[in-house]
């Protein structure tokens, strides 16, 4: 593997790699060289493995257990490139799907790639898509070749194939893409899920075969709903195919909370303890926790950026939802001793007002907290794996934090599901 020393260099460069250069590194022999994942710490929670580890990428390294910020249209919503580096954020993620409609992967290539285009010169993954495109429902259809569907902002006909995808994914140019895999829904029948399981097992064999840039890595993608046989085959299938890390999917899509960690506390052990674990879409406060002590090293979710448009601000009491009355007159941050512009400057009582009046100003400042309340329990969380406090962290956070209740968390999730299908608001 390359050493760090020449990976940073590479990250100092701050330019995206070609898709020219990336398959003439291929065929220069230089393999996946520009990557590498170590873990420096890991620790028996009893329930799984915290683990705390380095990911090498070529436009910087990766420090996990690690939160991505969501940027569905190659931006995170309402704030700038250099504001998301400066919360703390080390990688973020953008939405095959989206940007595969809107503005098009051959104008993204041709402006240099992700990188250049946004302007973020930092690590970025890709989904796959398949997400957002199984979320279509009545609009596509599946076959074993891949998924025909109907663009949600013009009702066009698209498809994807597991090759296909991984060309738009080169295209962008992001350090790791995912692999087309089919999430189905929560609750569907165990024969649903096996025929969907193979073709997301065959999918995954054929986007490896069309990979050709060696500057990107490929994650697998484990299935299996909530079907723990399902799960373990899933997870030694894409075992065996020796992917370079492996996303887990399919979870917090409607199940109890329970259901998700019976399965990480399964499918975890069964992947590779060398090589990445990333639990696709979760991300609240509590989960981040949680699945951390069940073995997941990355993260990403929309909830920090969709609360905050919504008037939620994430504490470590749980959410406080300023668009409420009674903080009018609260001369006093959102957290005393959170570092973030917003609670150093302003009070509840303004943002309180900025939201009312619907000041875009409330956007991004609710935002600008709320992801920096998740890089900081981020960066907290690897600090208690290093110095081996985390299962005391982890009981301190879940006995203070409340979390939405049960059914109200089902019913935001439903909504969100349905956002997706619609499209970005």
């Amino acid at each position: 593997m390359q050493d760090m020393q020449s990976t940073q260099d590479i990250q100092r460069t701050g330019e995206a790699m070609s898709p020219e250069d990336g398959r003439a590194a291929h065929t220069a022999g230089q393999g996946t060289d520009y990557f590498s994942f170590e873990l420096i710490a890991c620790l028996n929670t009893g329930i799984g493995s915290a683990r705390a580890g380095v990911l090498a990428t070529p436009h910087g390294v990766i420090h996990t257990p690690v939160f991505m910020p969501v940027g569905t249209q190659a931006t995170v919503k309402s704030l700038s490139p250099h504001e998301v580096e400066a919360l703390g954020a080390q990688i973020i993620l953008a939405n095959t799907y989206h940007l595969y409609l809107r503005p098009g992967p051959d104008l993204i290539e041709k402006f240099g790639g992700l990188h250049r285009f946004m302007a973020w010169y930092g690590p970025i993954l890709t989904d796959s898509g398949g997400f957002q495109v199984f979320s279509l429902a009545h609009n596509r259809k599946i076959d074993d070749d891949g998924v025909t569907f109907k663009s949600h902002i013009d009702g066009s006909i698209h498809r994807f194939t597991p090759e296909m995808v991984v060309r738009v994914e080169e295209q962008l140019g992001a350090d790791i893409i995912m692999v087309l895999d089919e999430c189905t829904p929560y609750p569907s029948s165990h024969e649903y899920n096996r025929a969907a399981l193979r073709r997301t097992h065959a999918w995954a064999e054929r986007a490896l075969k069309a990979h050709t840039r060696r500057d990107q890595v490929l994650f697998g993608i484990v299935q299996g709903s909530t079907y723990i046989d399902l799960r373990r085959e899933s997870a030694r299938v894409l075992s065996a195919l020796d992917f370079p890390g492996y996303g887990i999917g399919g979870l917090s899509v409607g199940e109890p909370k329970e259901e998700m960690h019976r399965i990480l506390e399964e499918v975890t052990p069964l992947l590779p303890a060398t090589k990445p674990r990333y639990l696709m879409g979760v991300g609240s406060p509590e989960d981040l926790v949680e699945c951390v002590a069940r073995g997941v090293d990355m993260f990403d979710c929309v909830l920090p950026t969709r609360l905050a448009r919504n008037g939620a601000l994430l504490t470590r009491d749980g959410r406080l939802p300023v668009k409420s009355s009674r903080y009018a007159w609260e001369d006093r941050p959102i957290e005393p001793d959170c570092d973030c512009y917003t609670c150093r400057h302003f009070t509840l009582g303004y943002l309180h007002h900025l939201y009312r009046a619907e000041e875009l100003l409330a956007y991004r400042l609710n935002s600008i907290h709320n992801l920096r309340f998740m890089t900081r329990i981020m960066a907290e969380i690897r600090a208690s794996i290093l110095d081996g406090t985390f299962m005391q962290y982890r009981a301190a956070f879940l006995e203070r934090y409340r979390p939405t209740d049960r059914e109200a968390a089902v019913q935001q999730r439903q909504l969100w599901l349905r956002a997706h299908a619609r499209g970005p608001r």
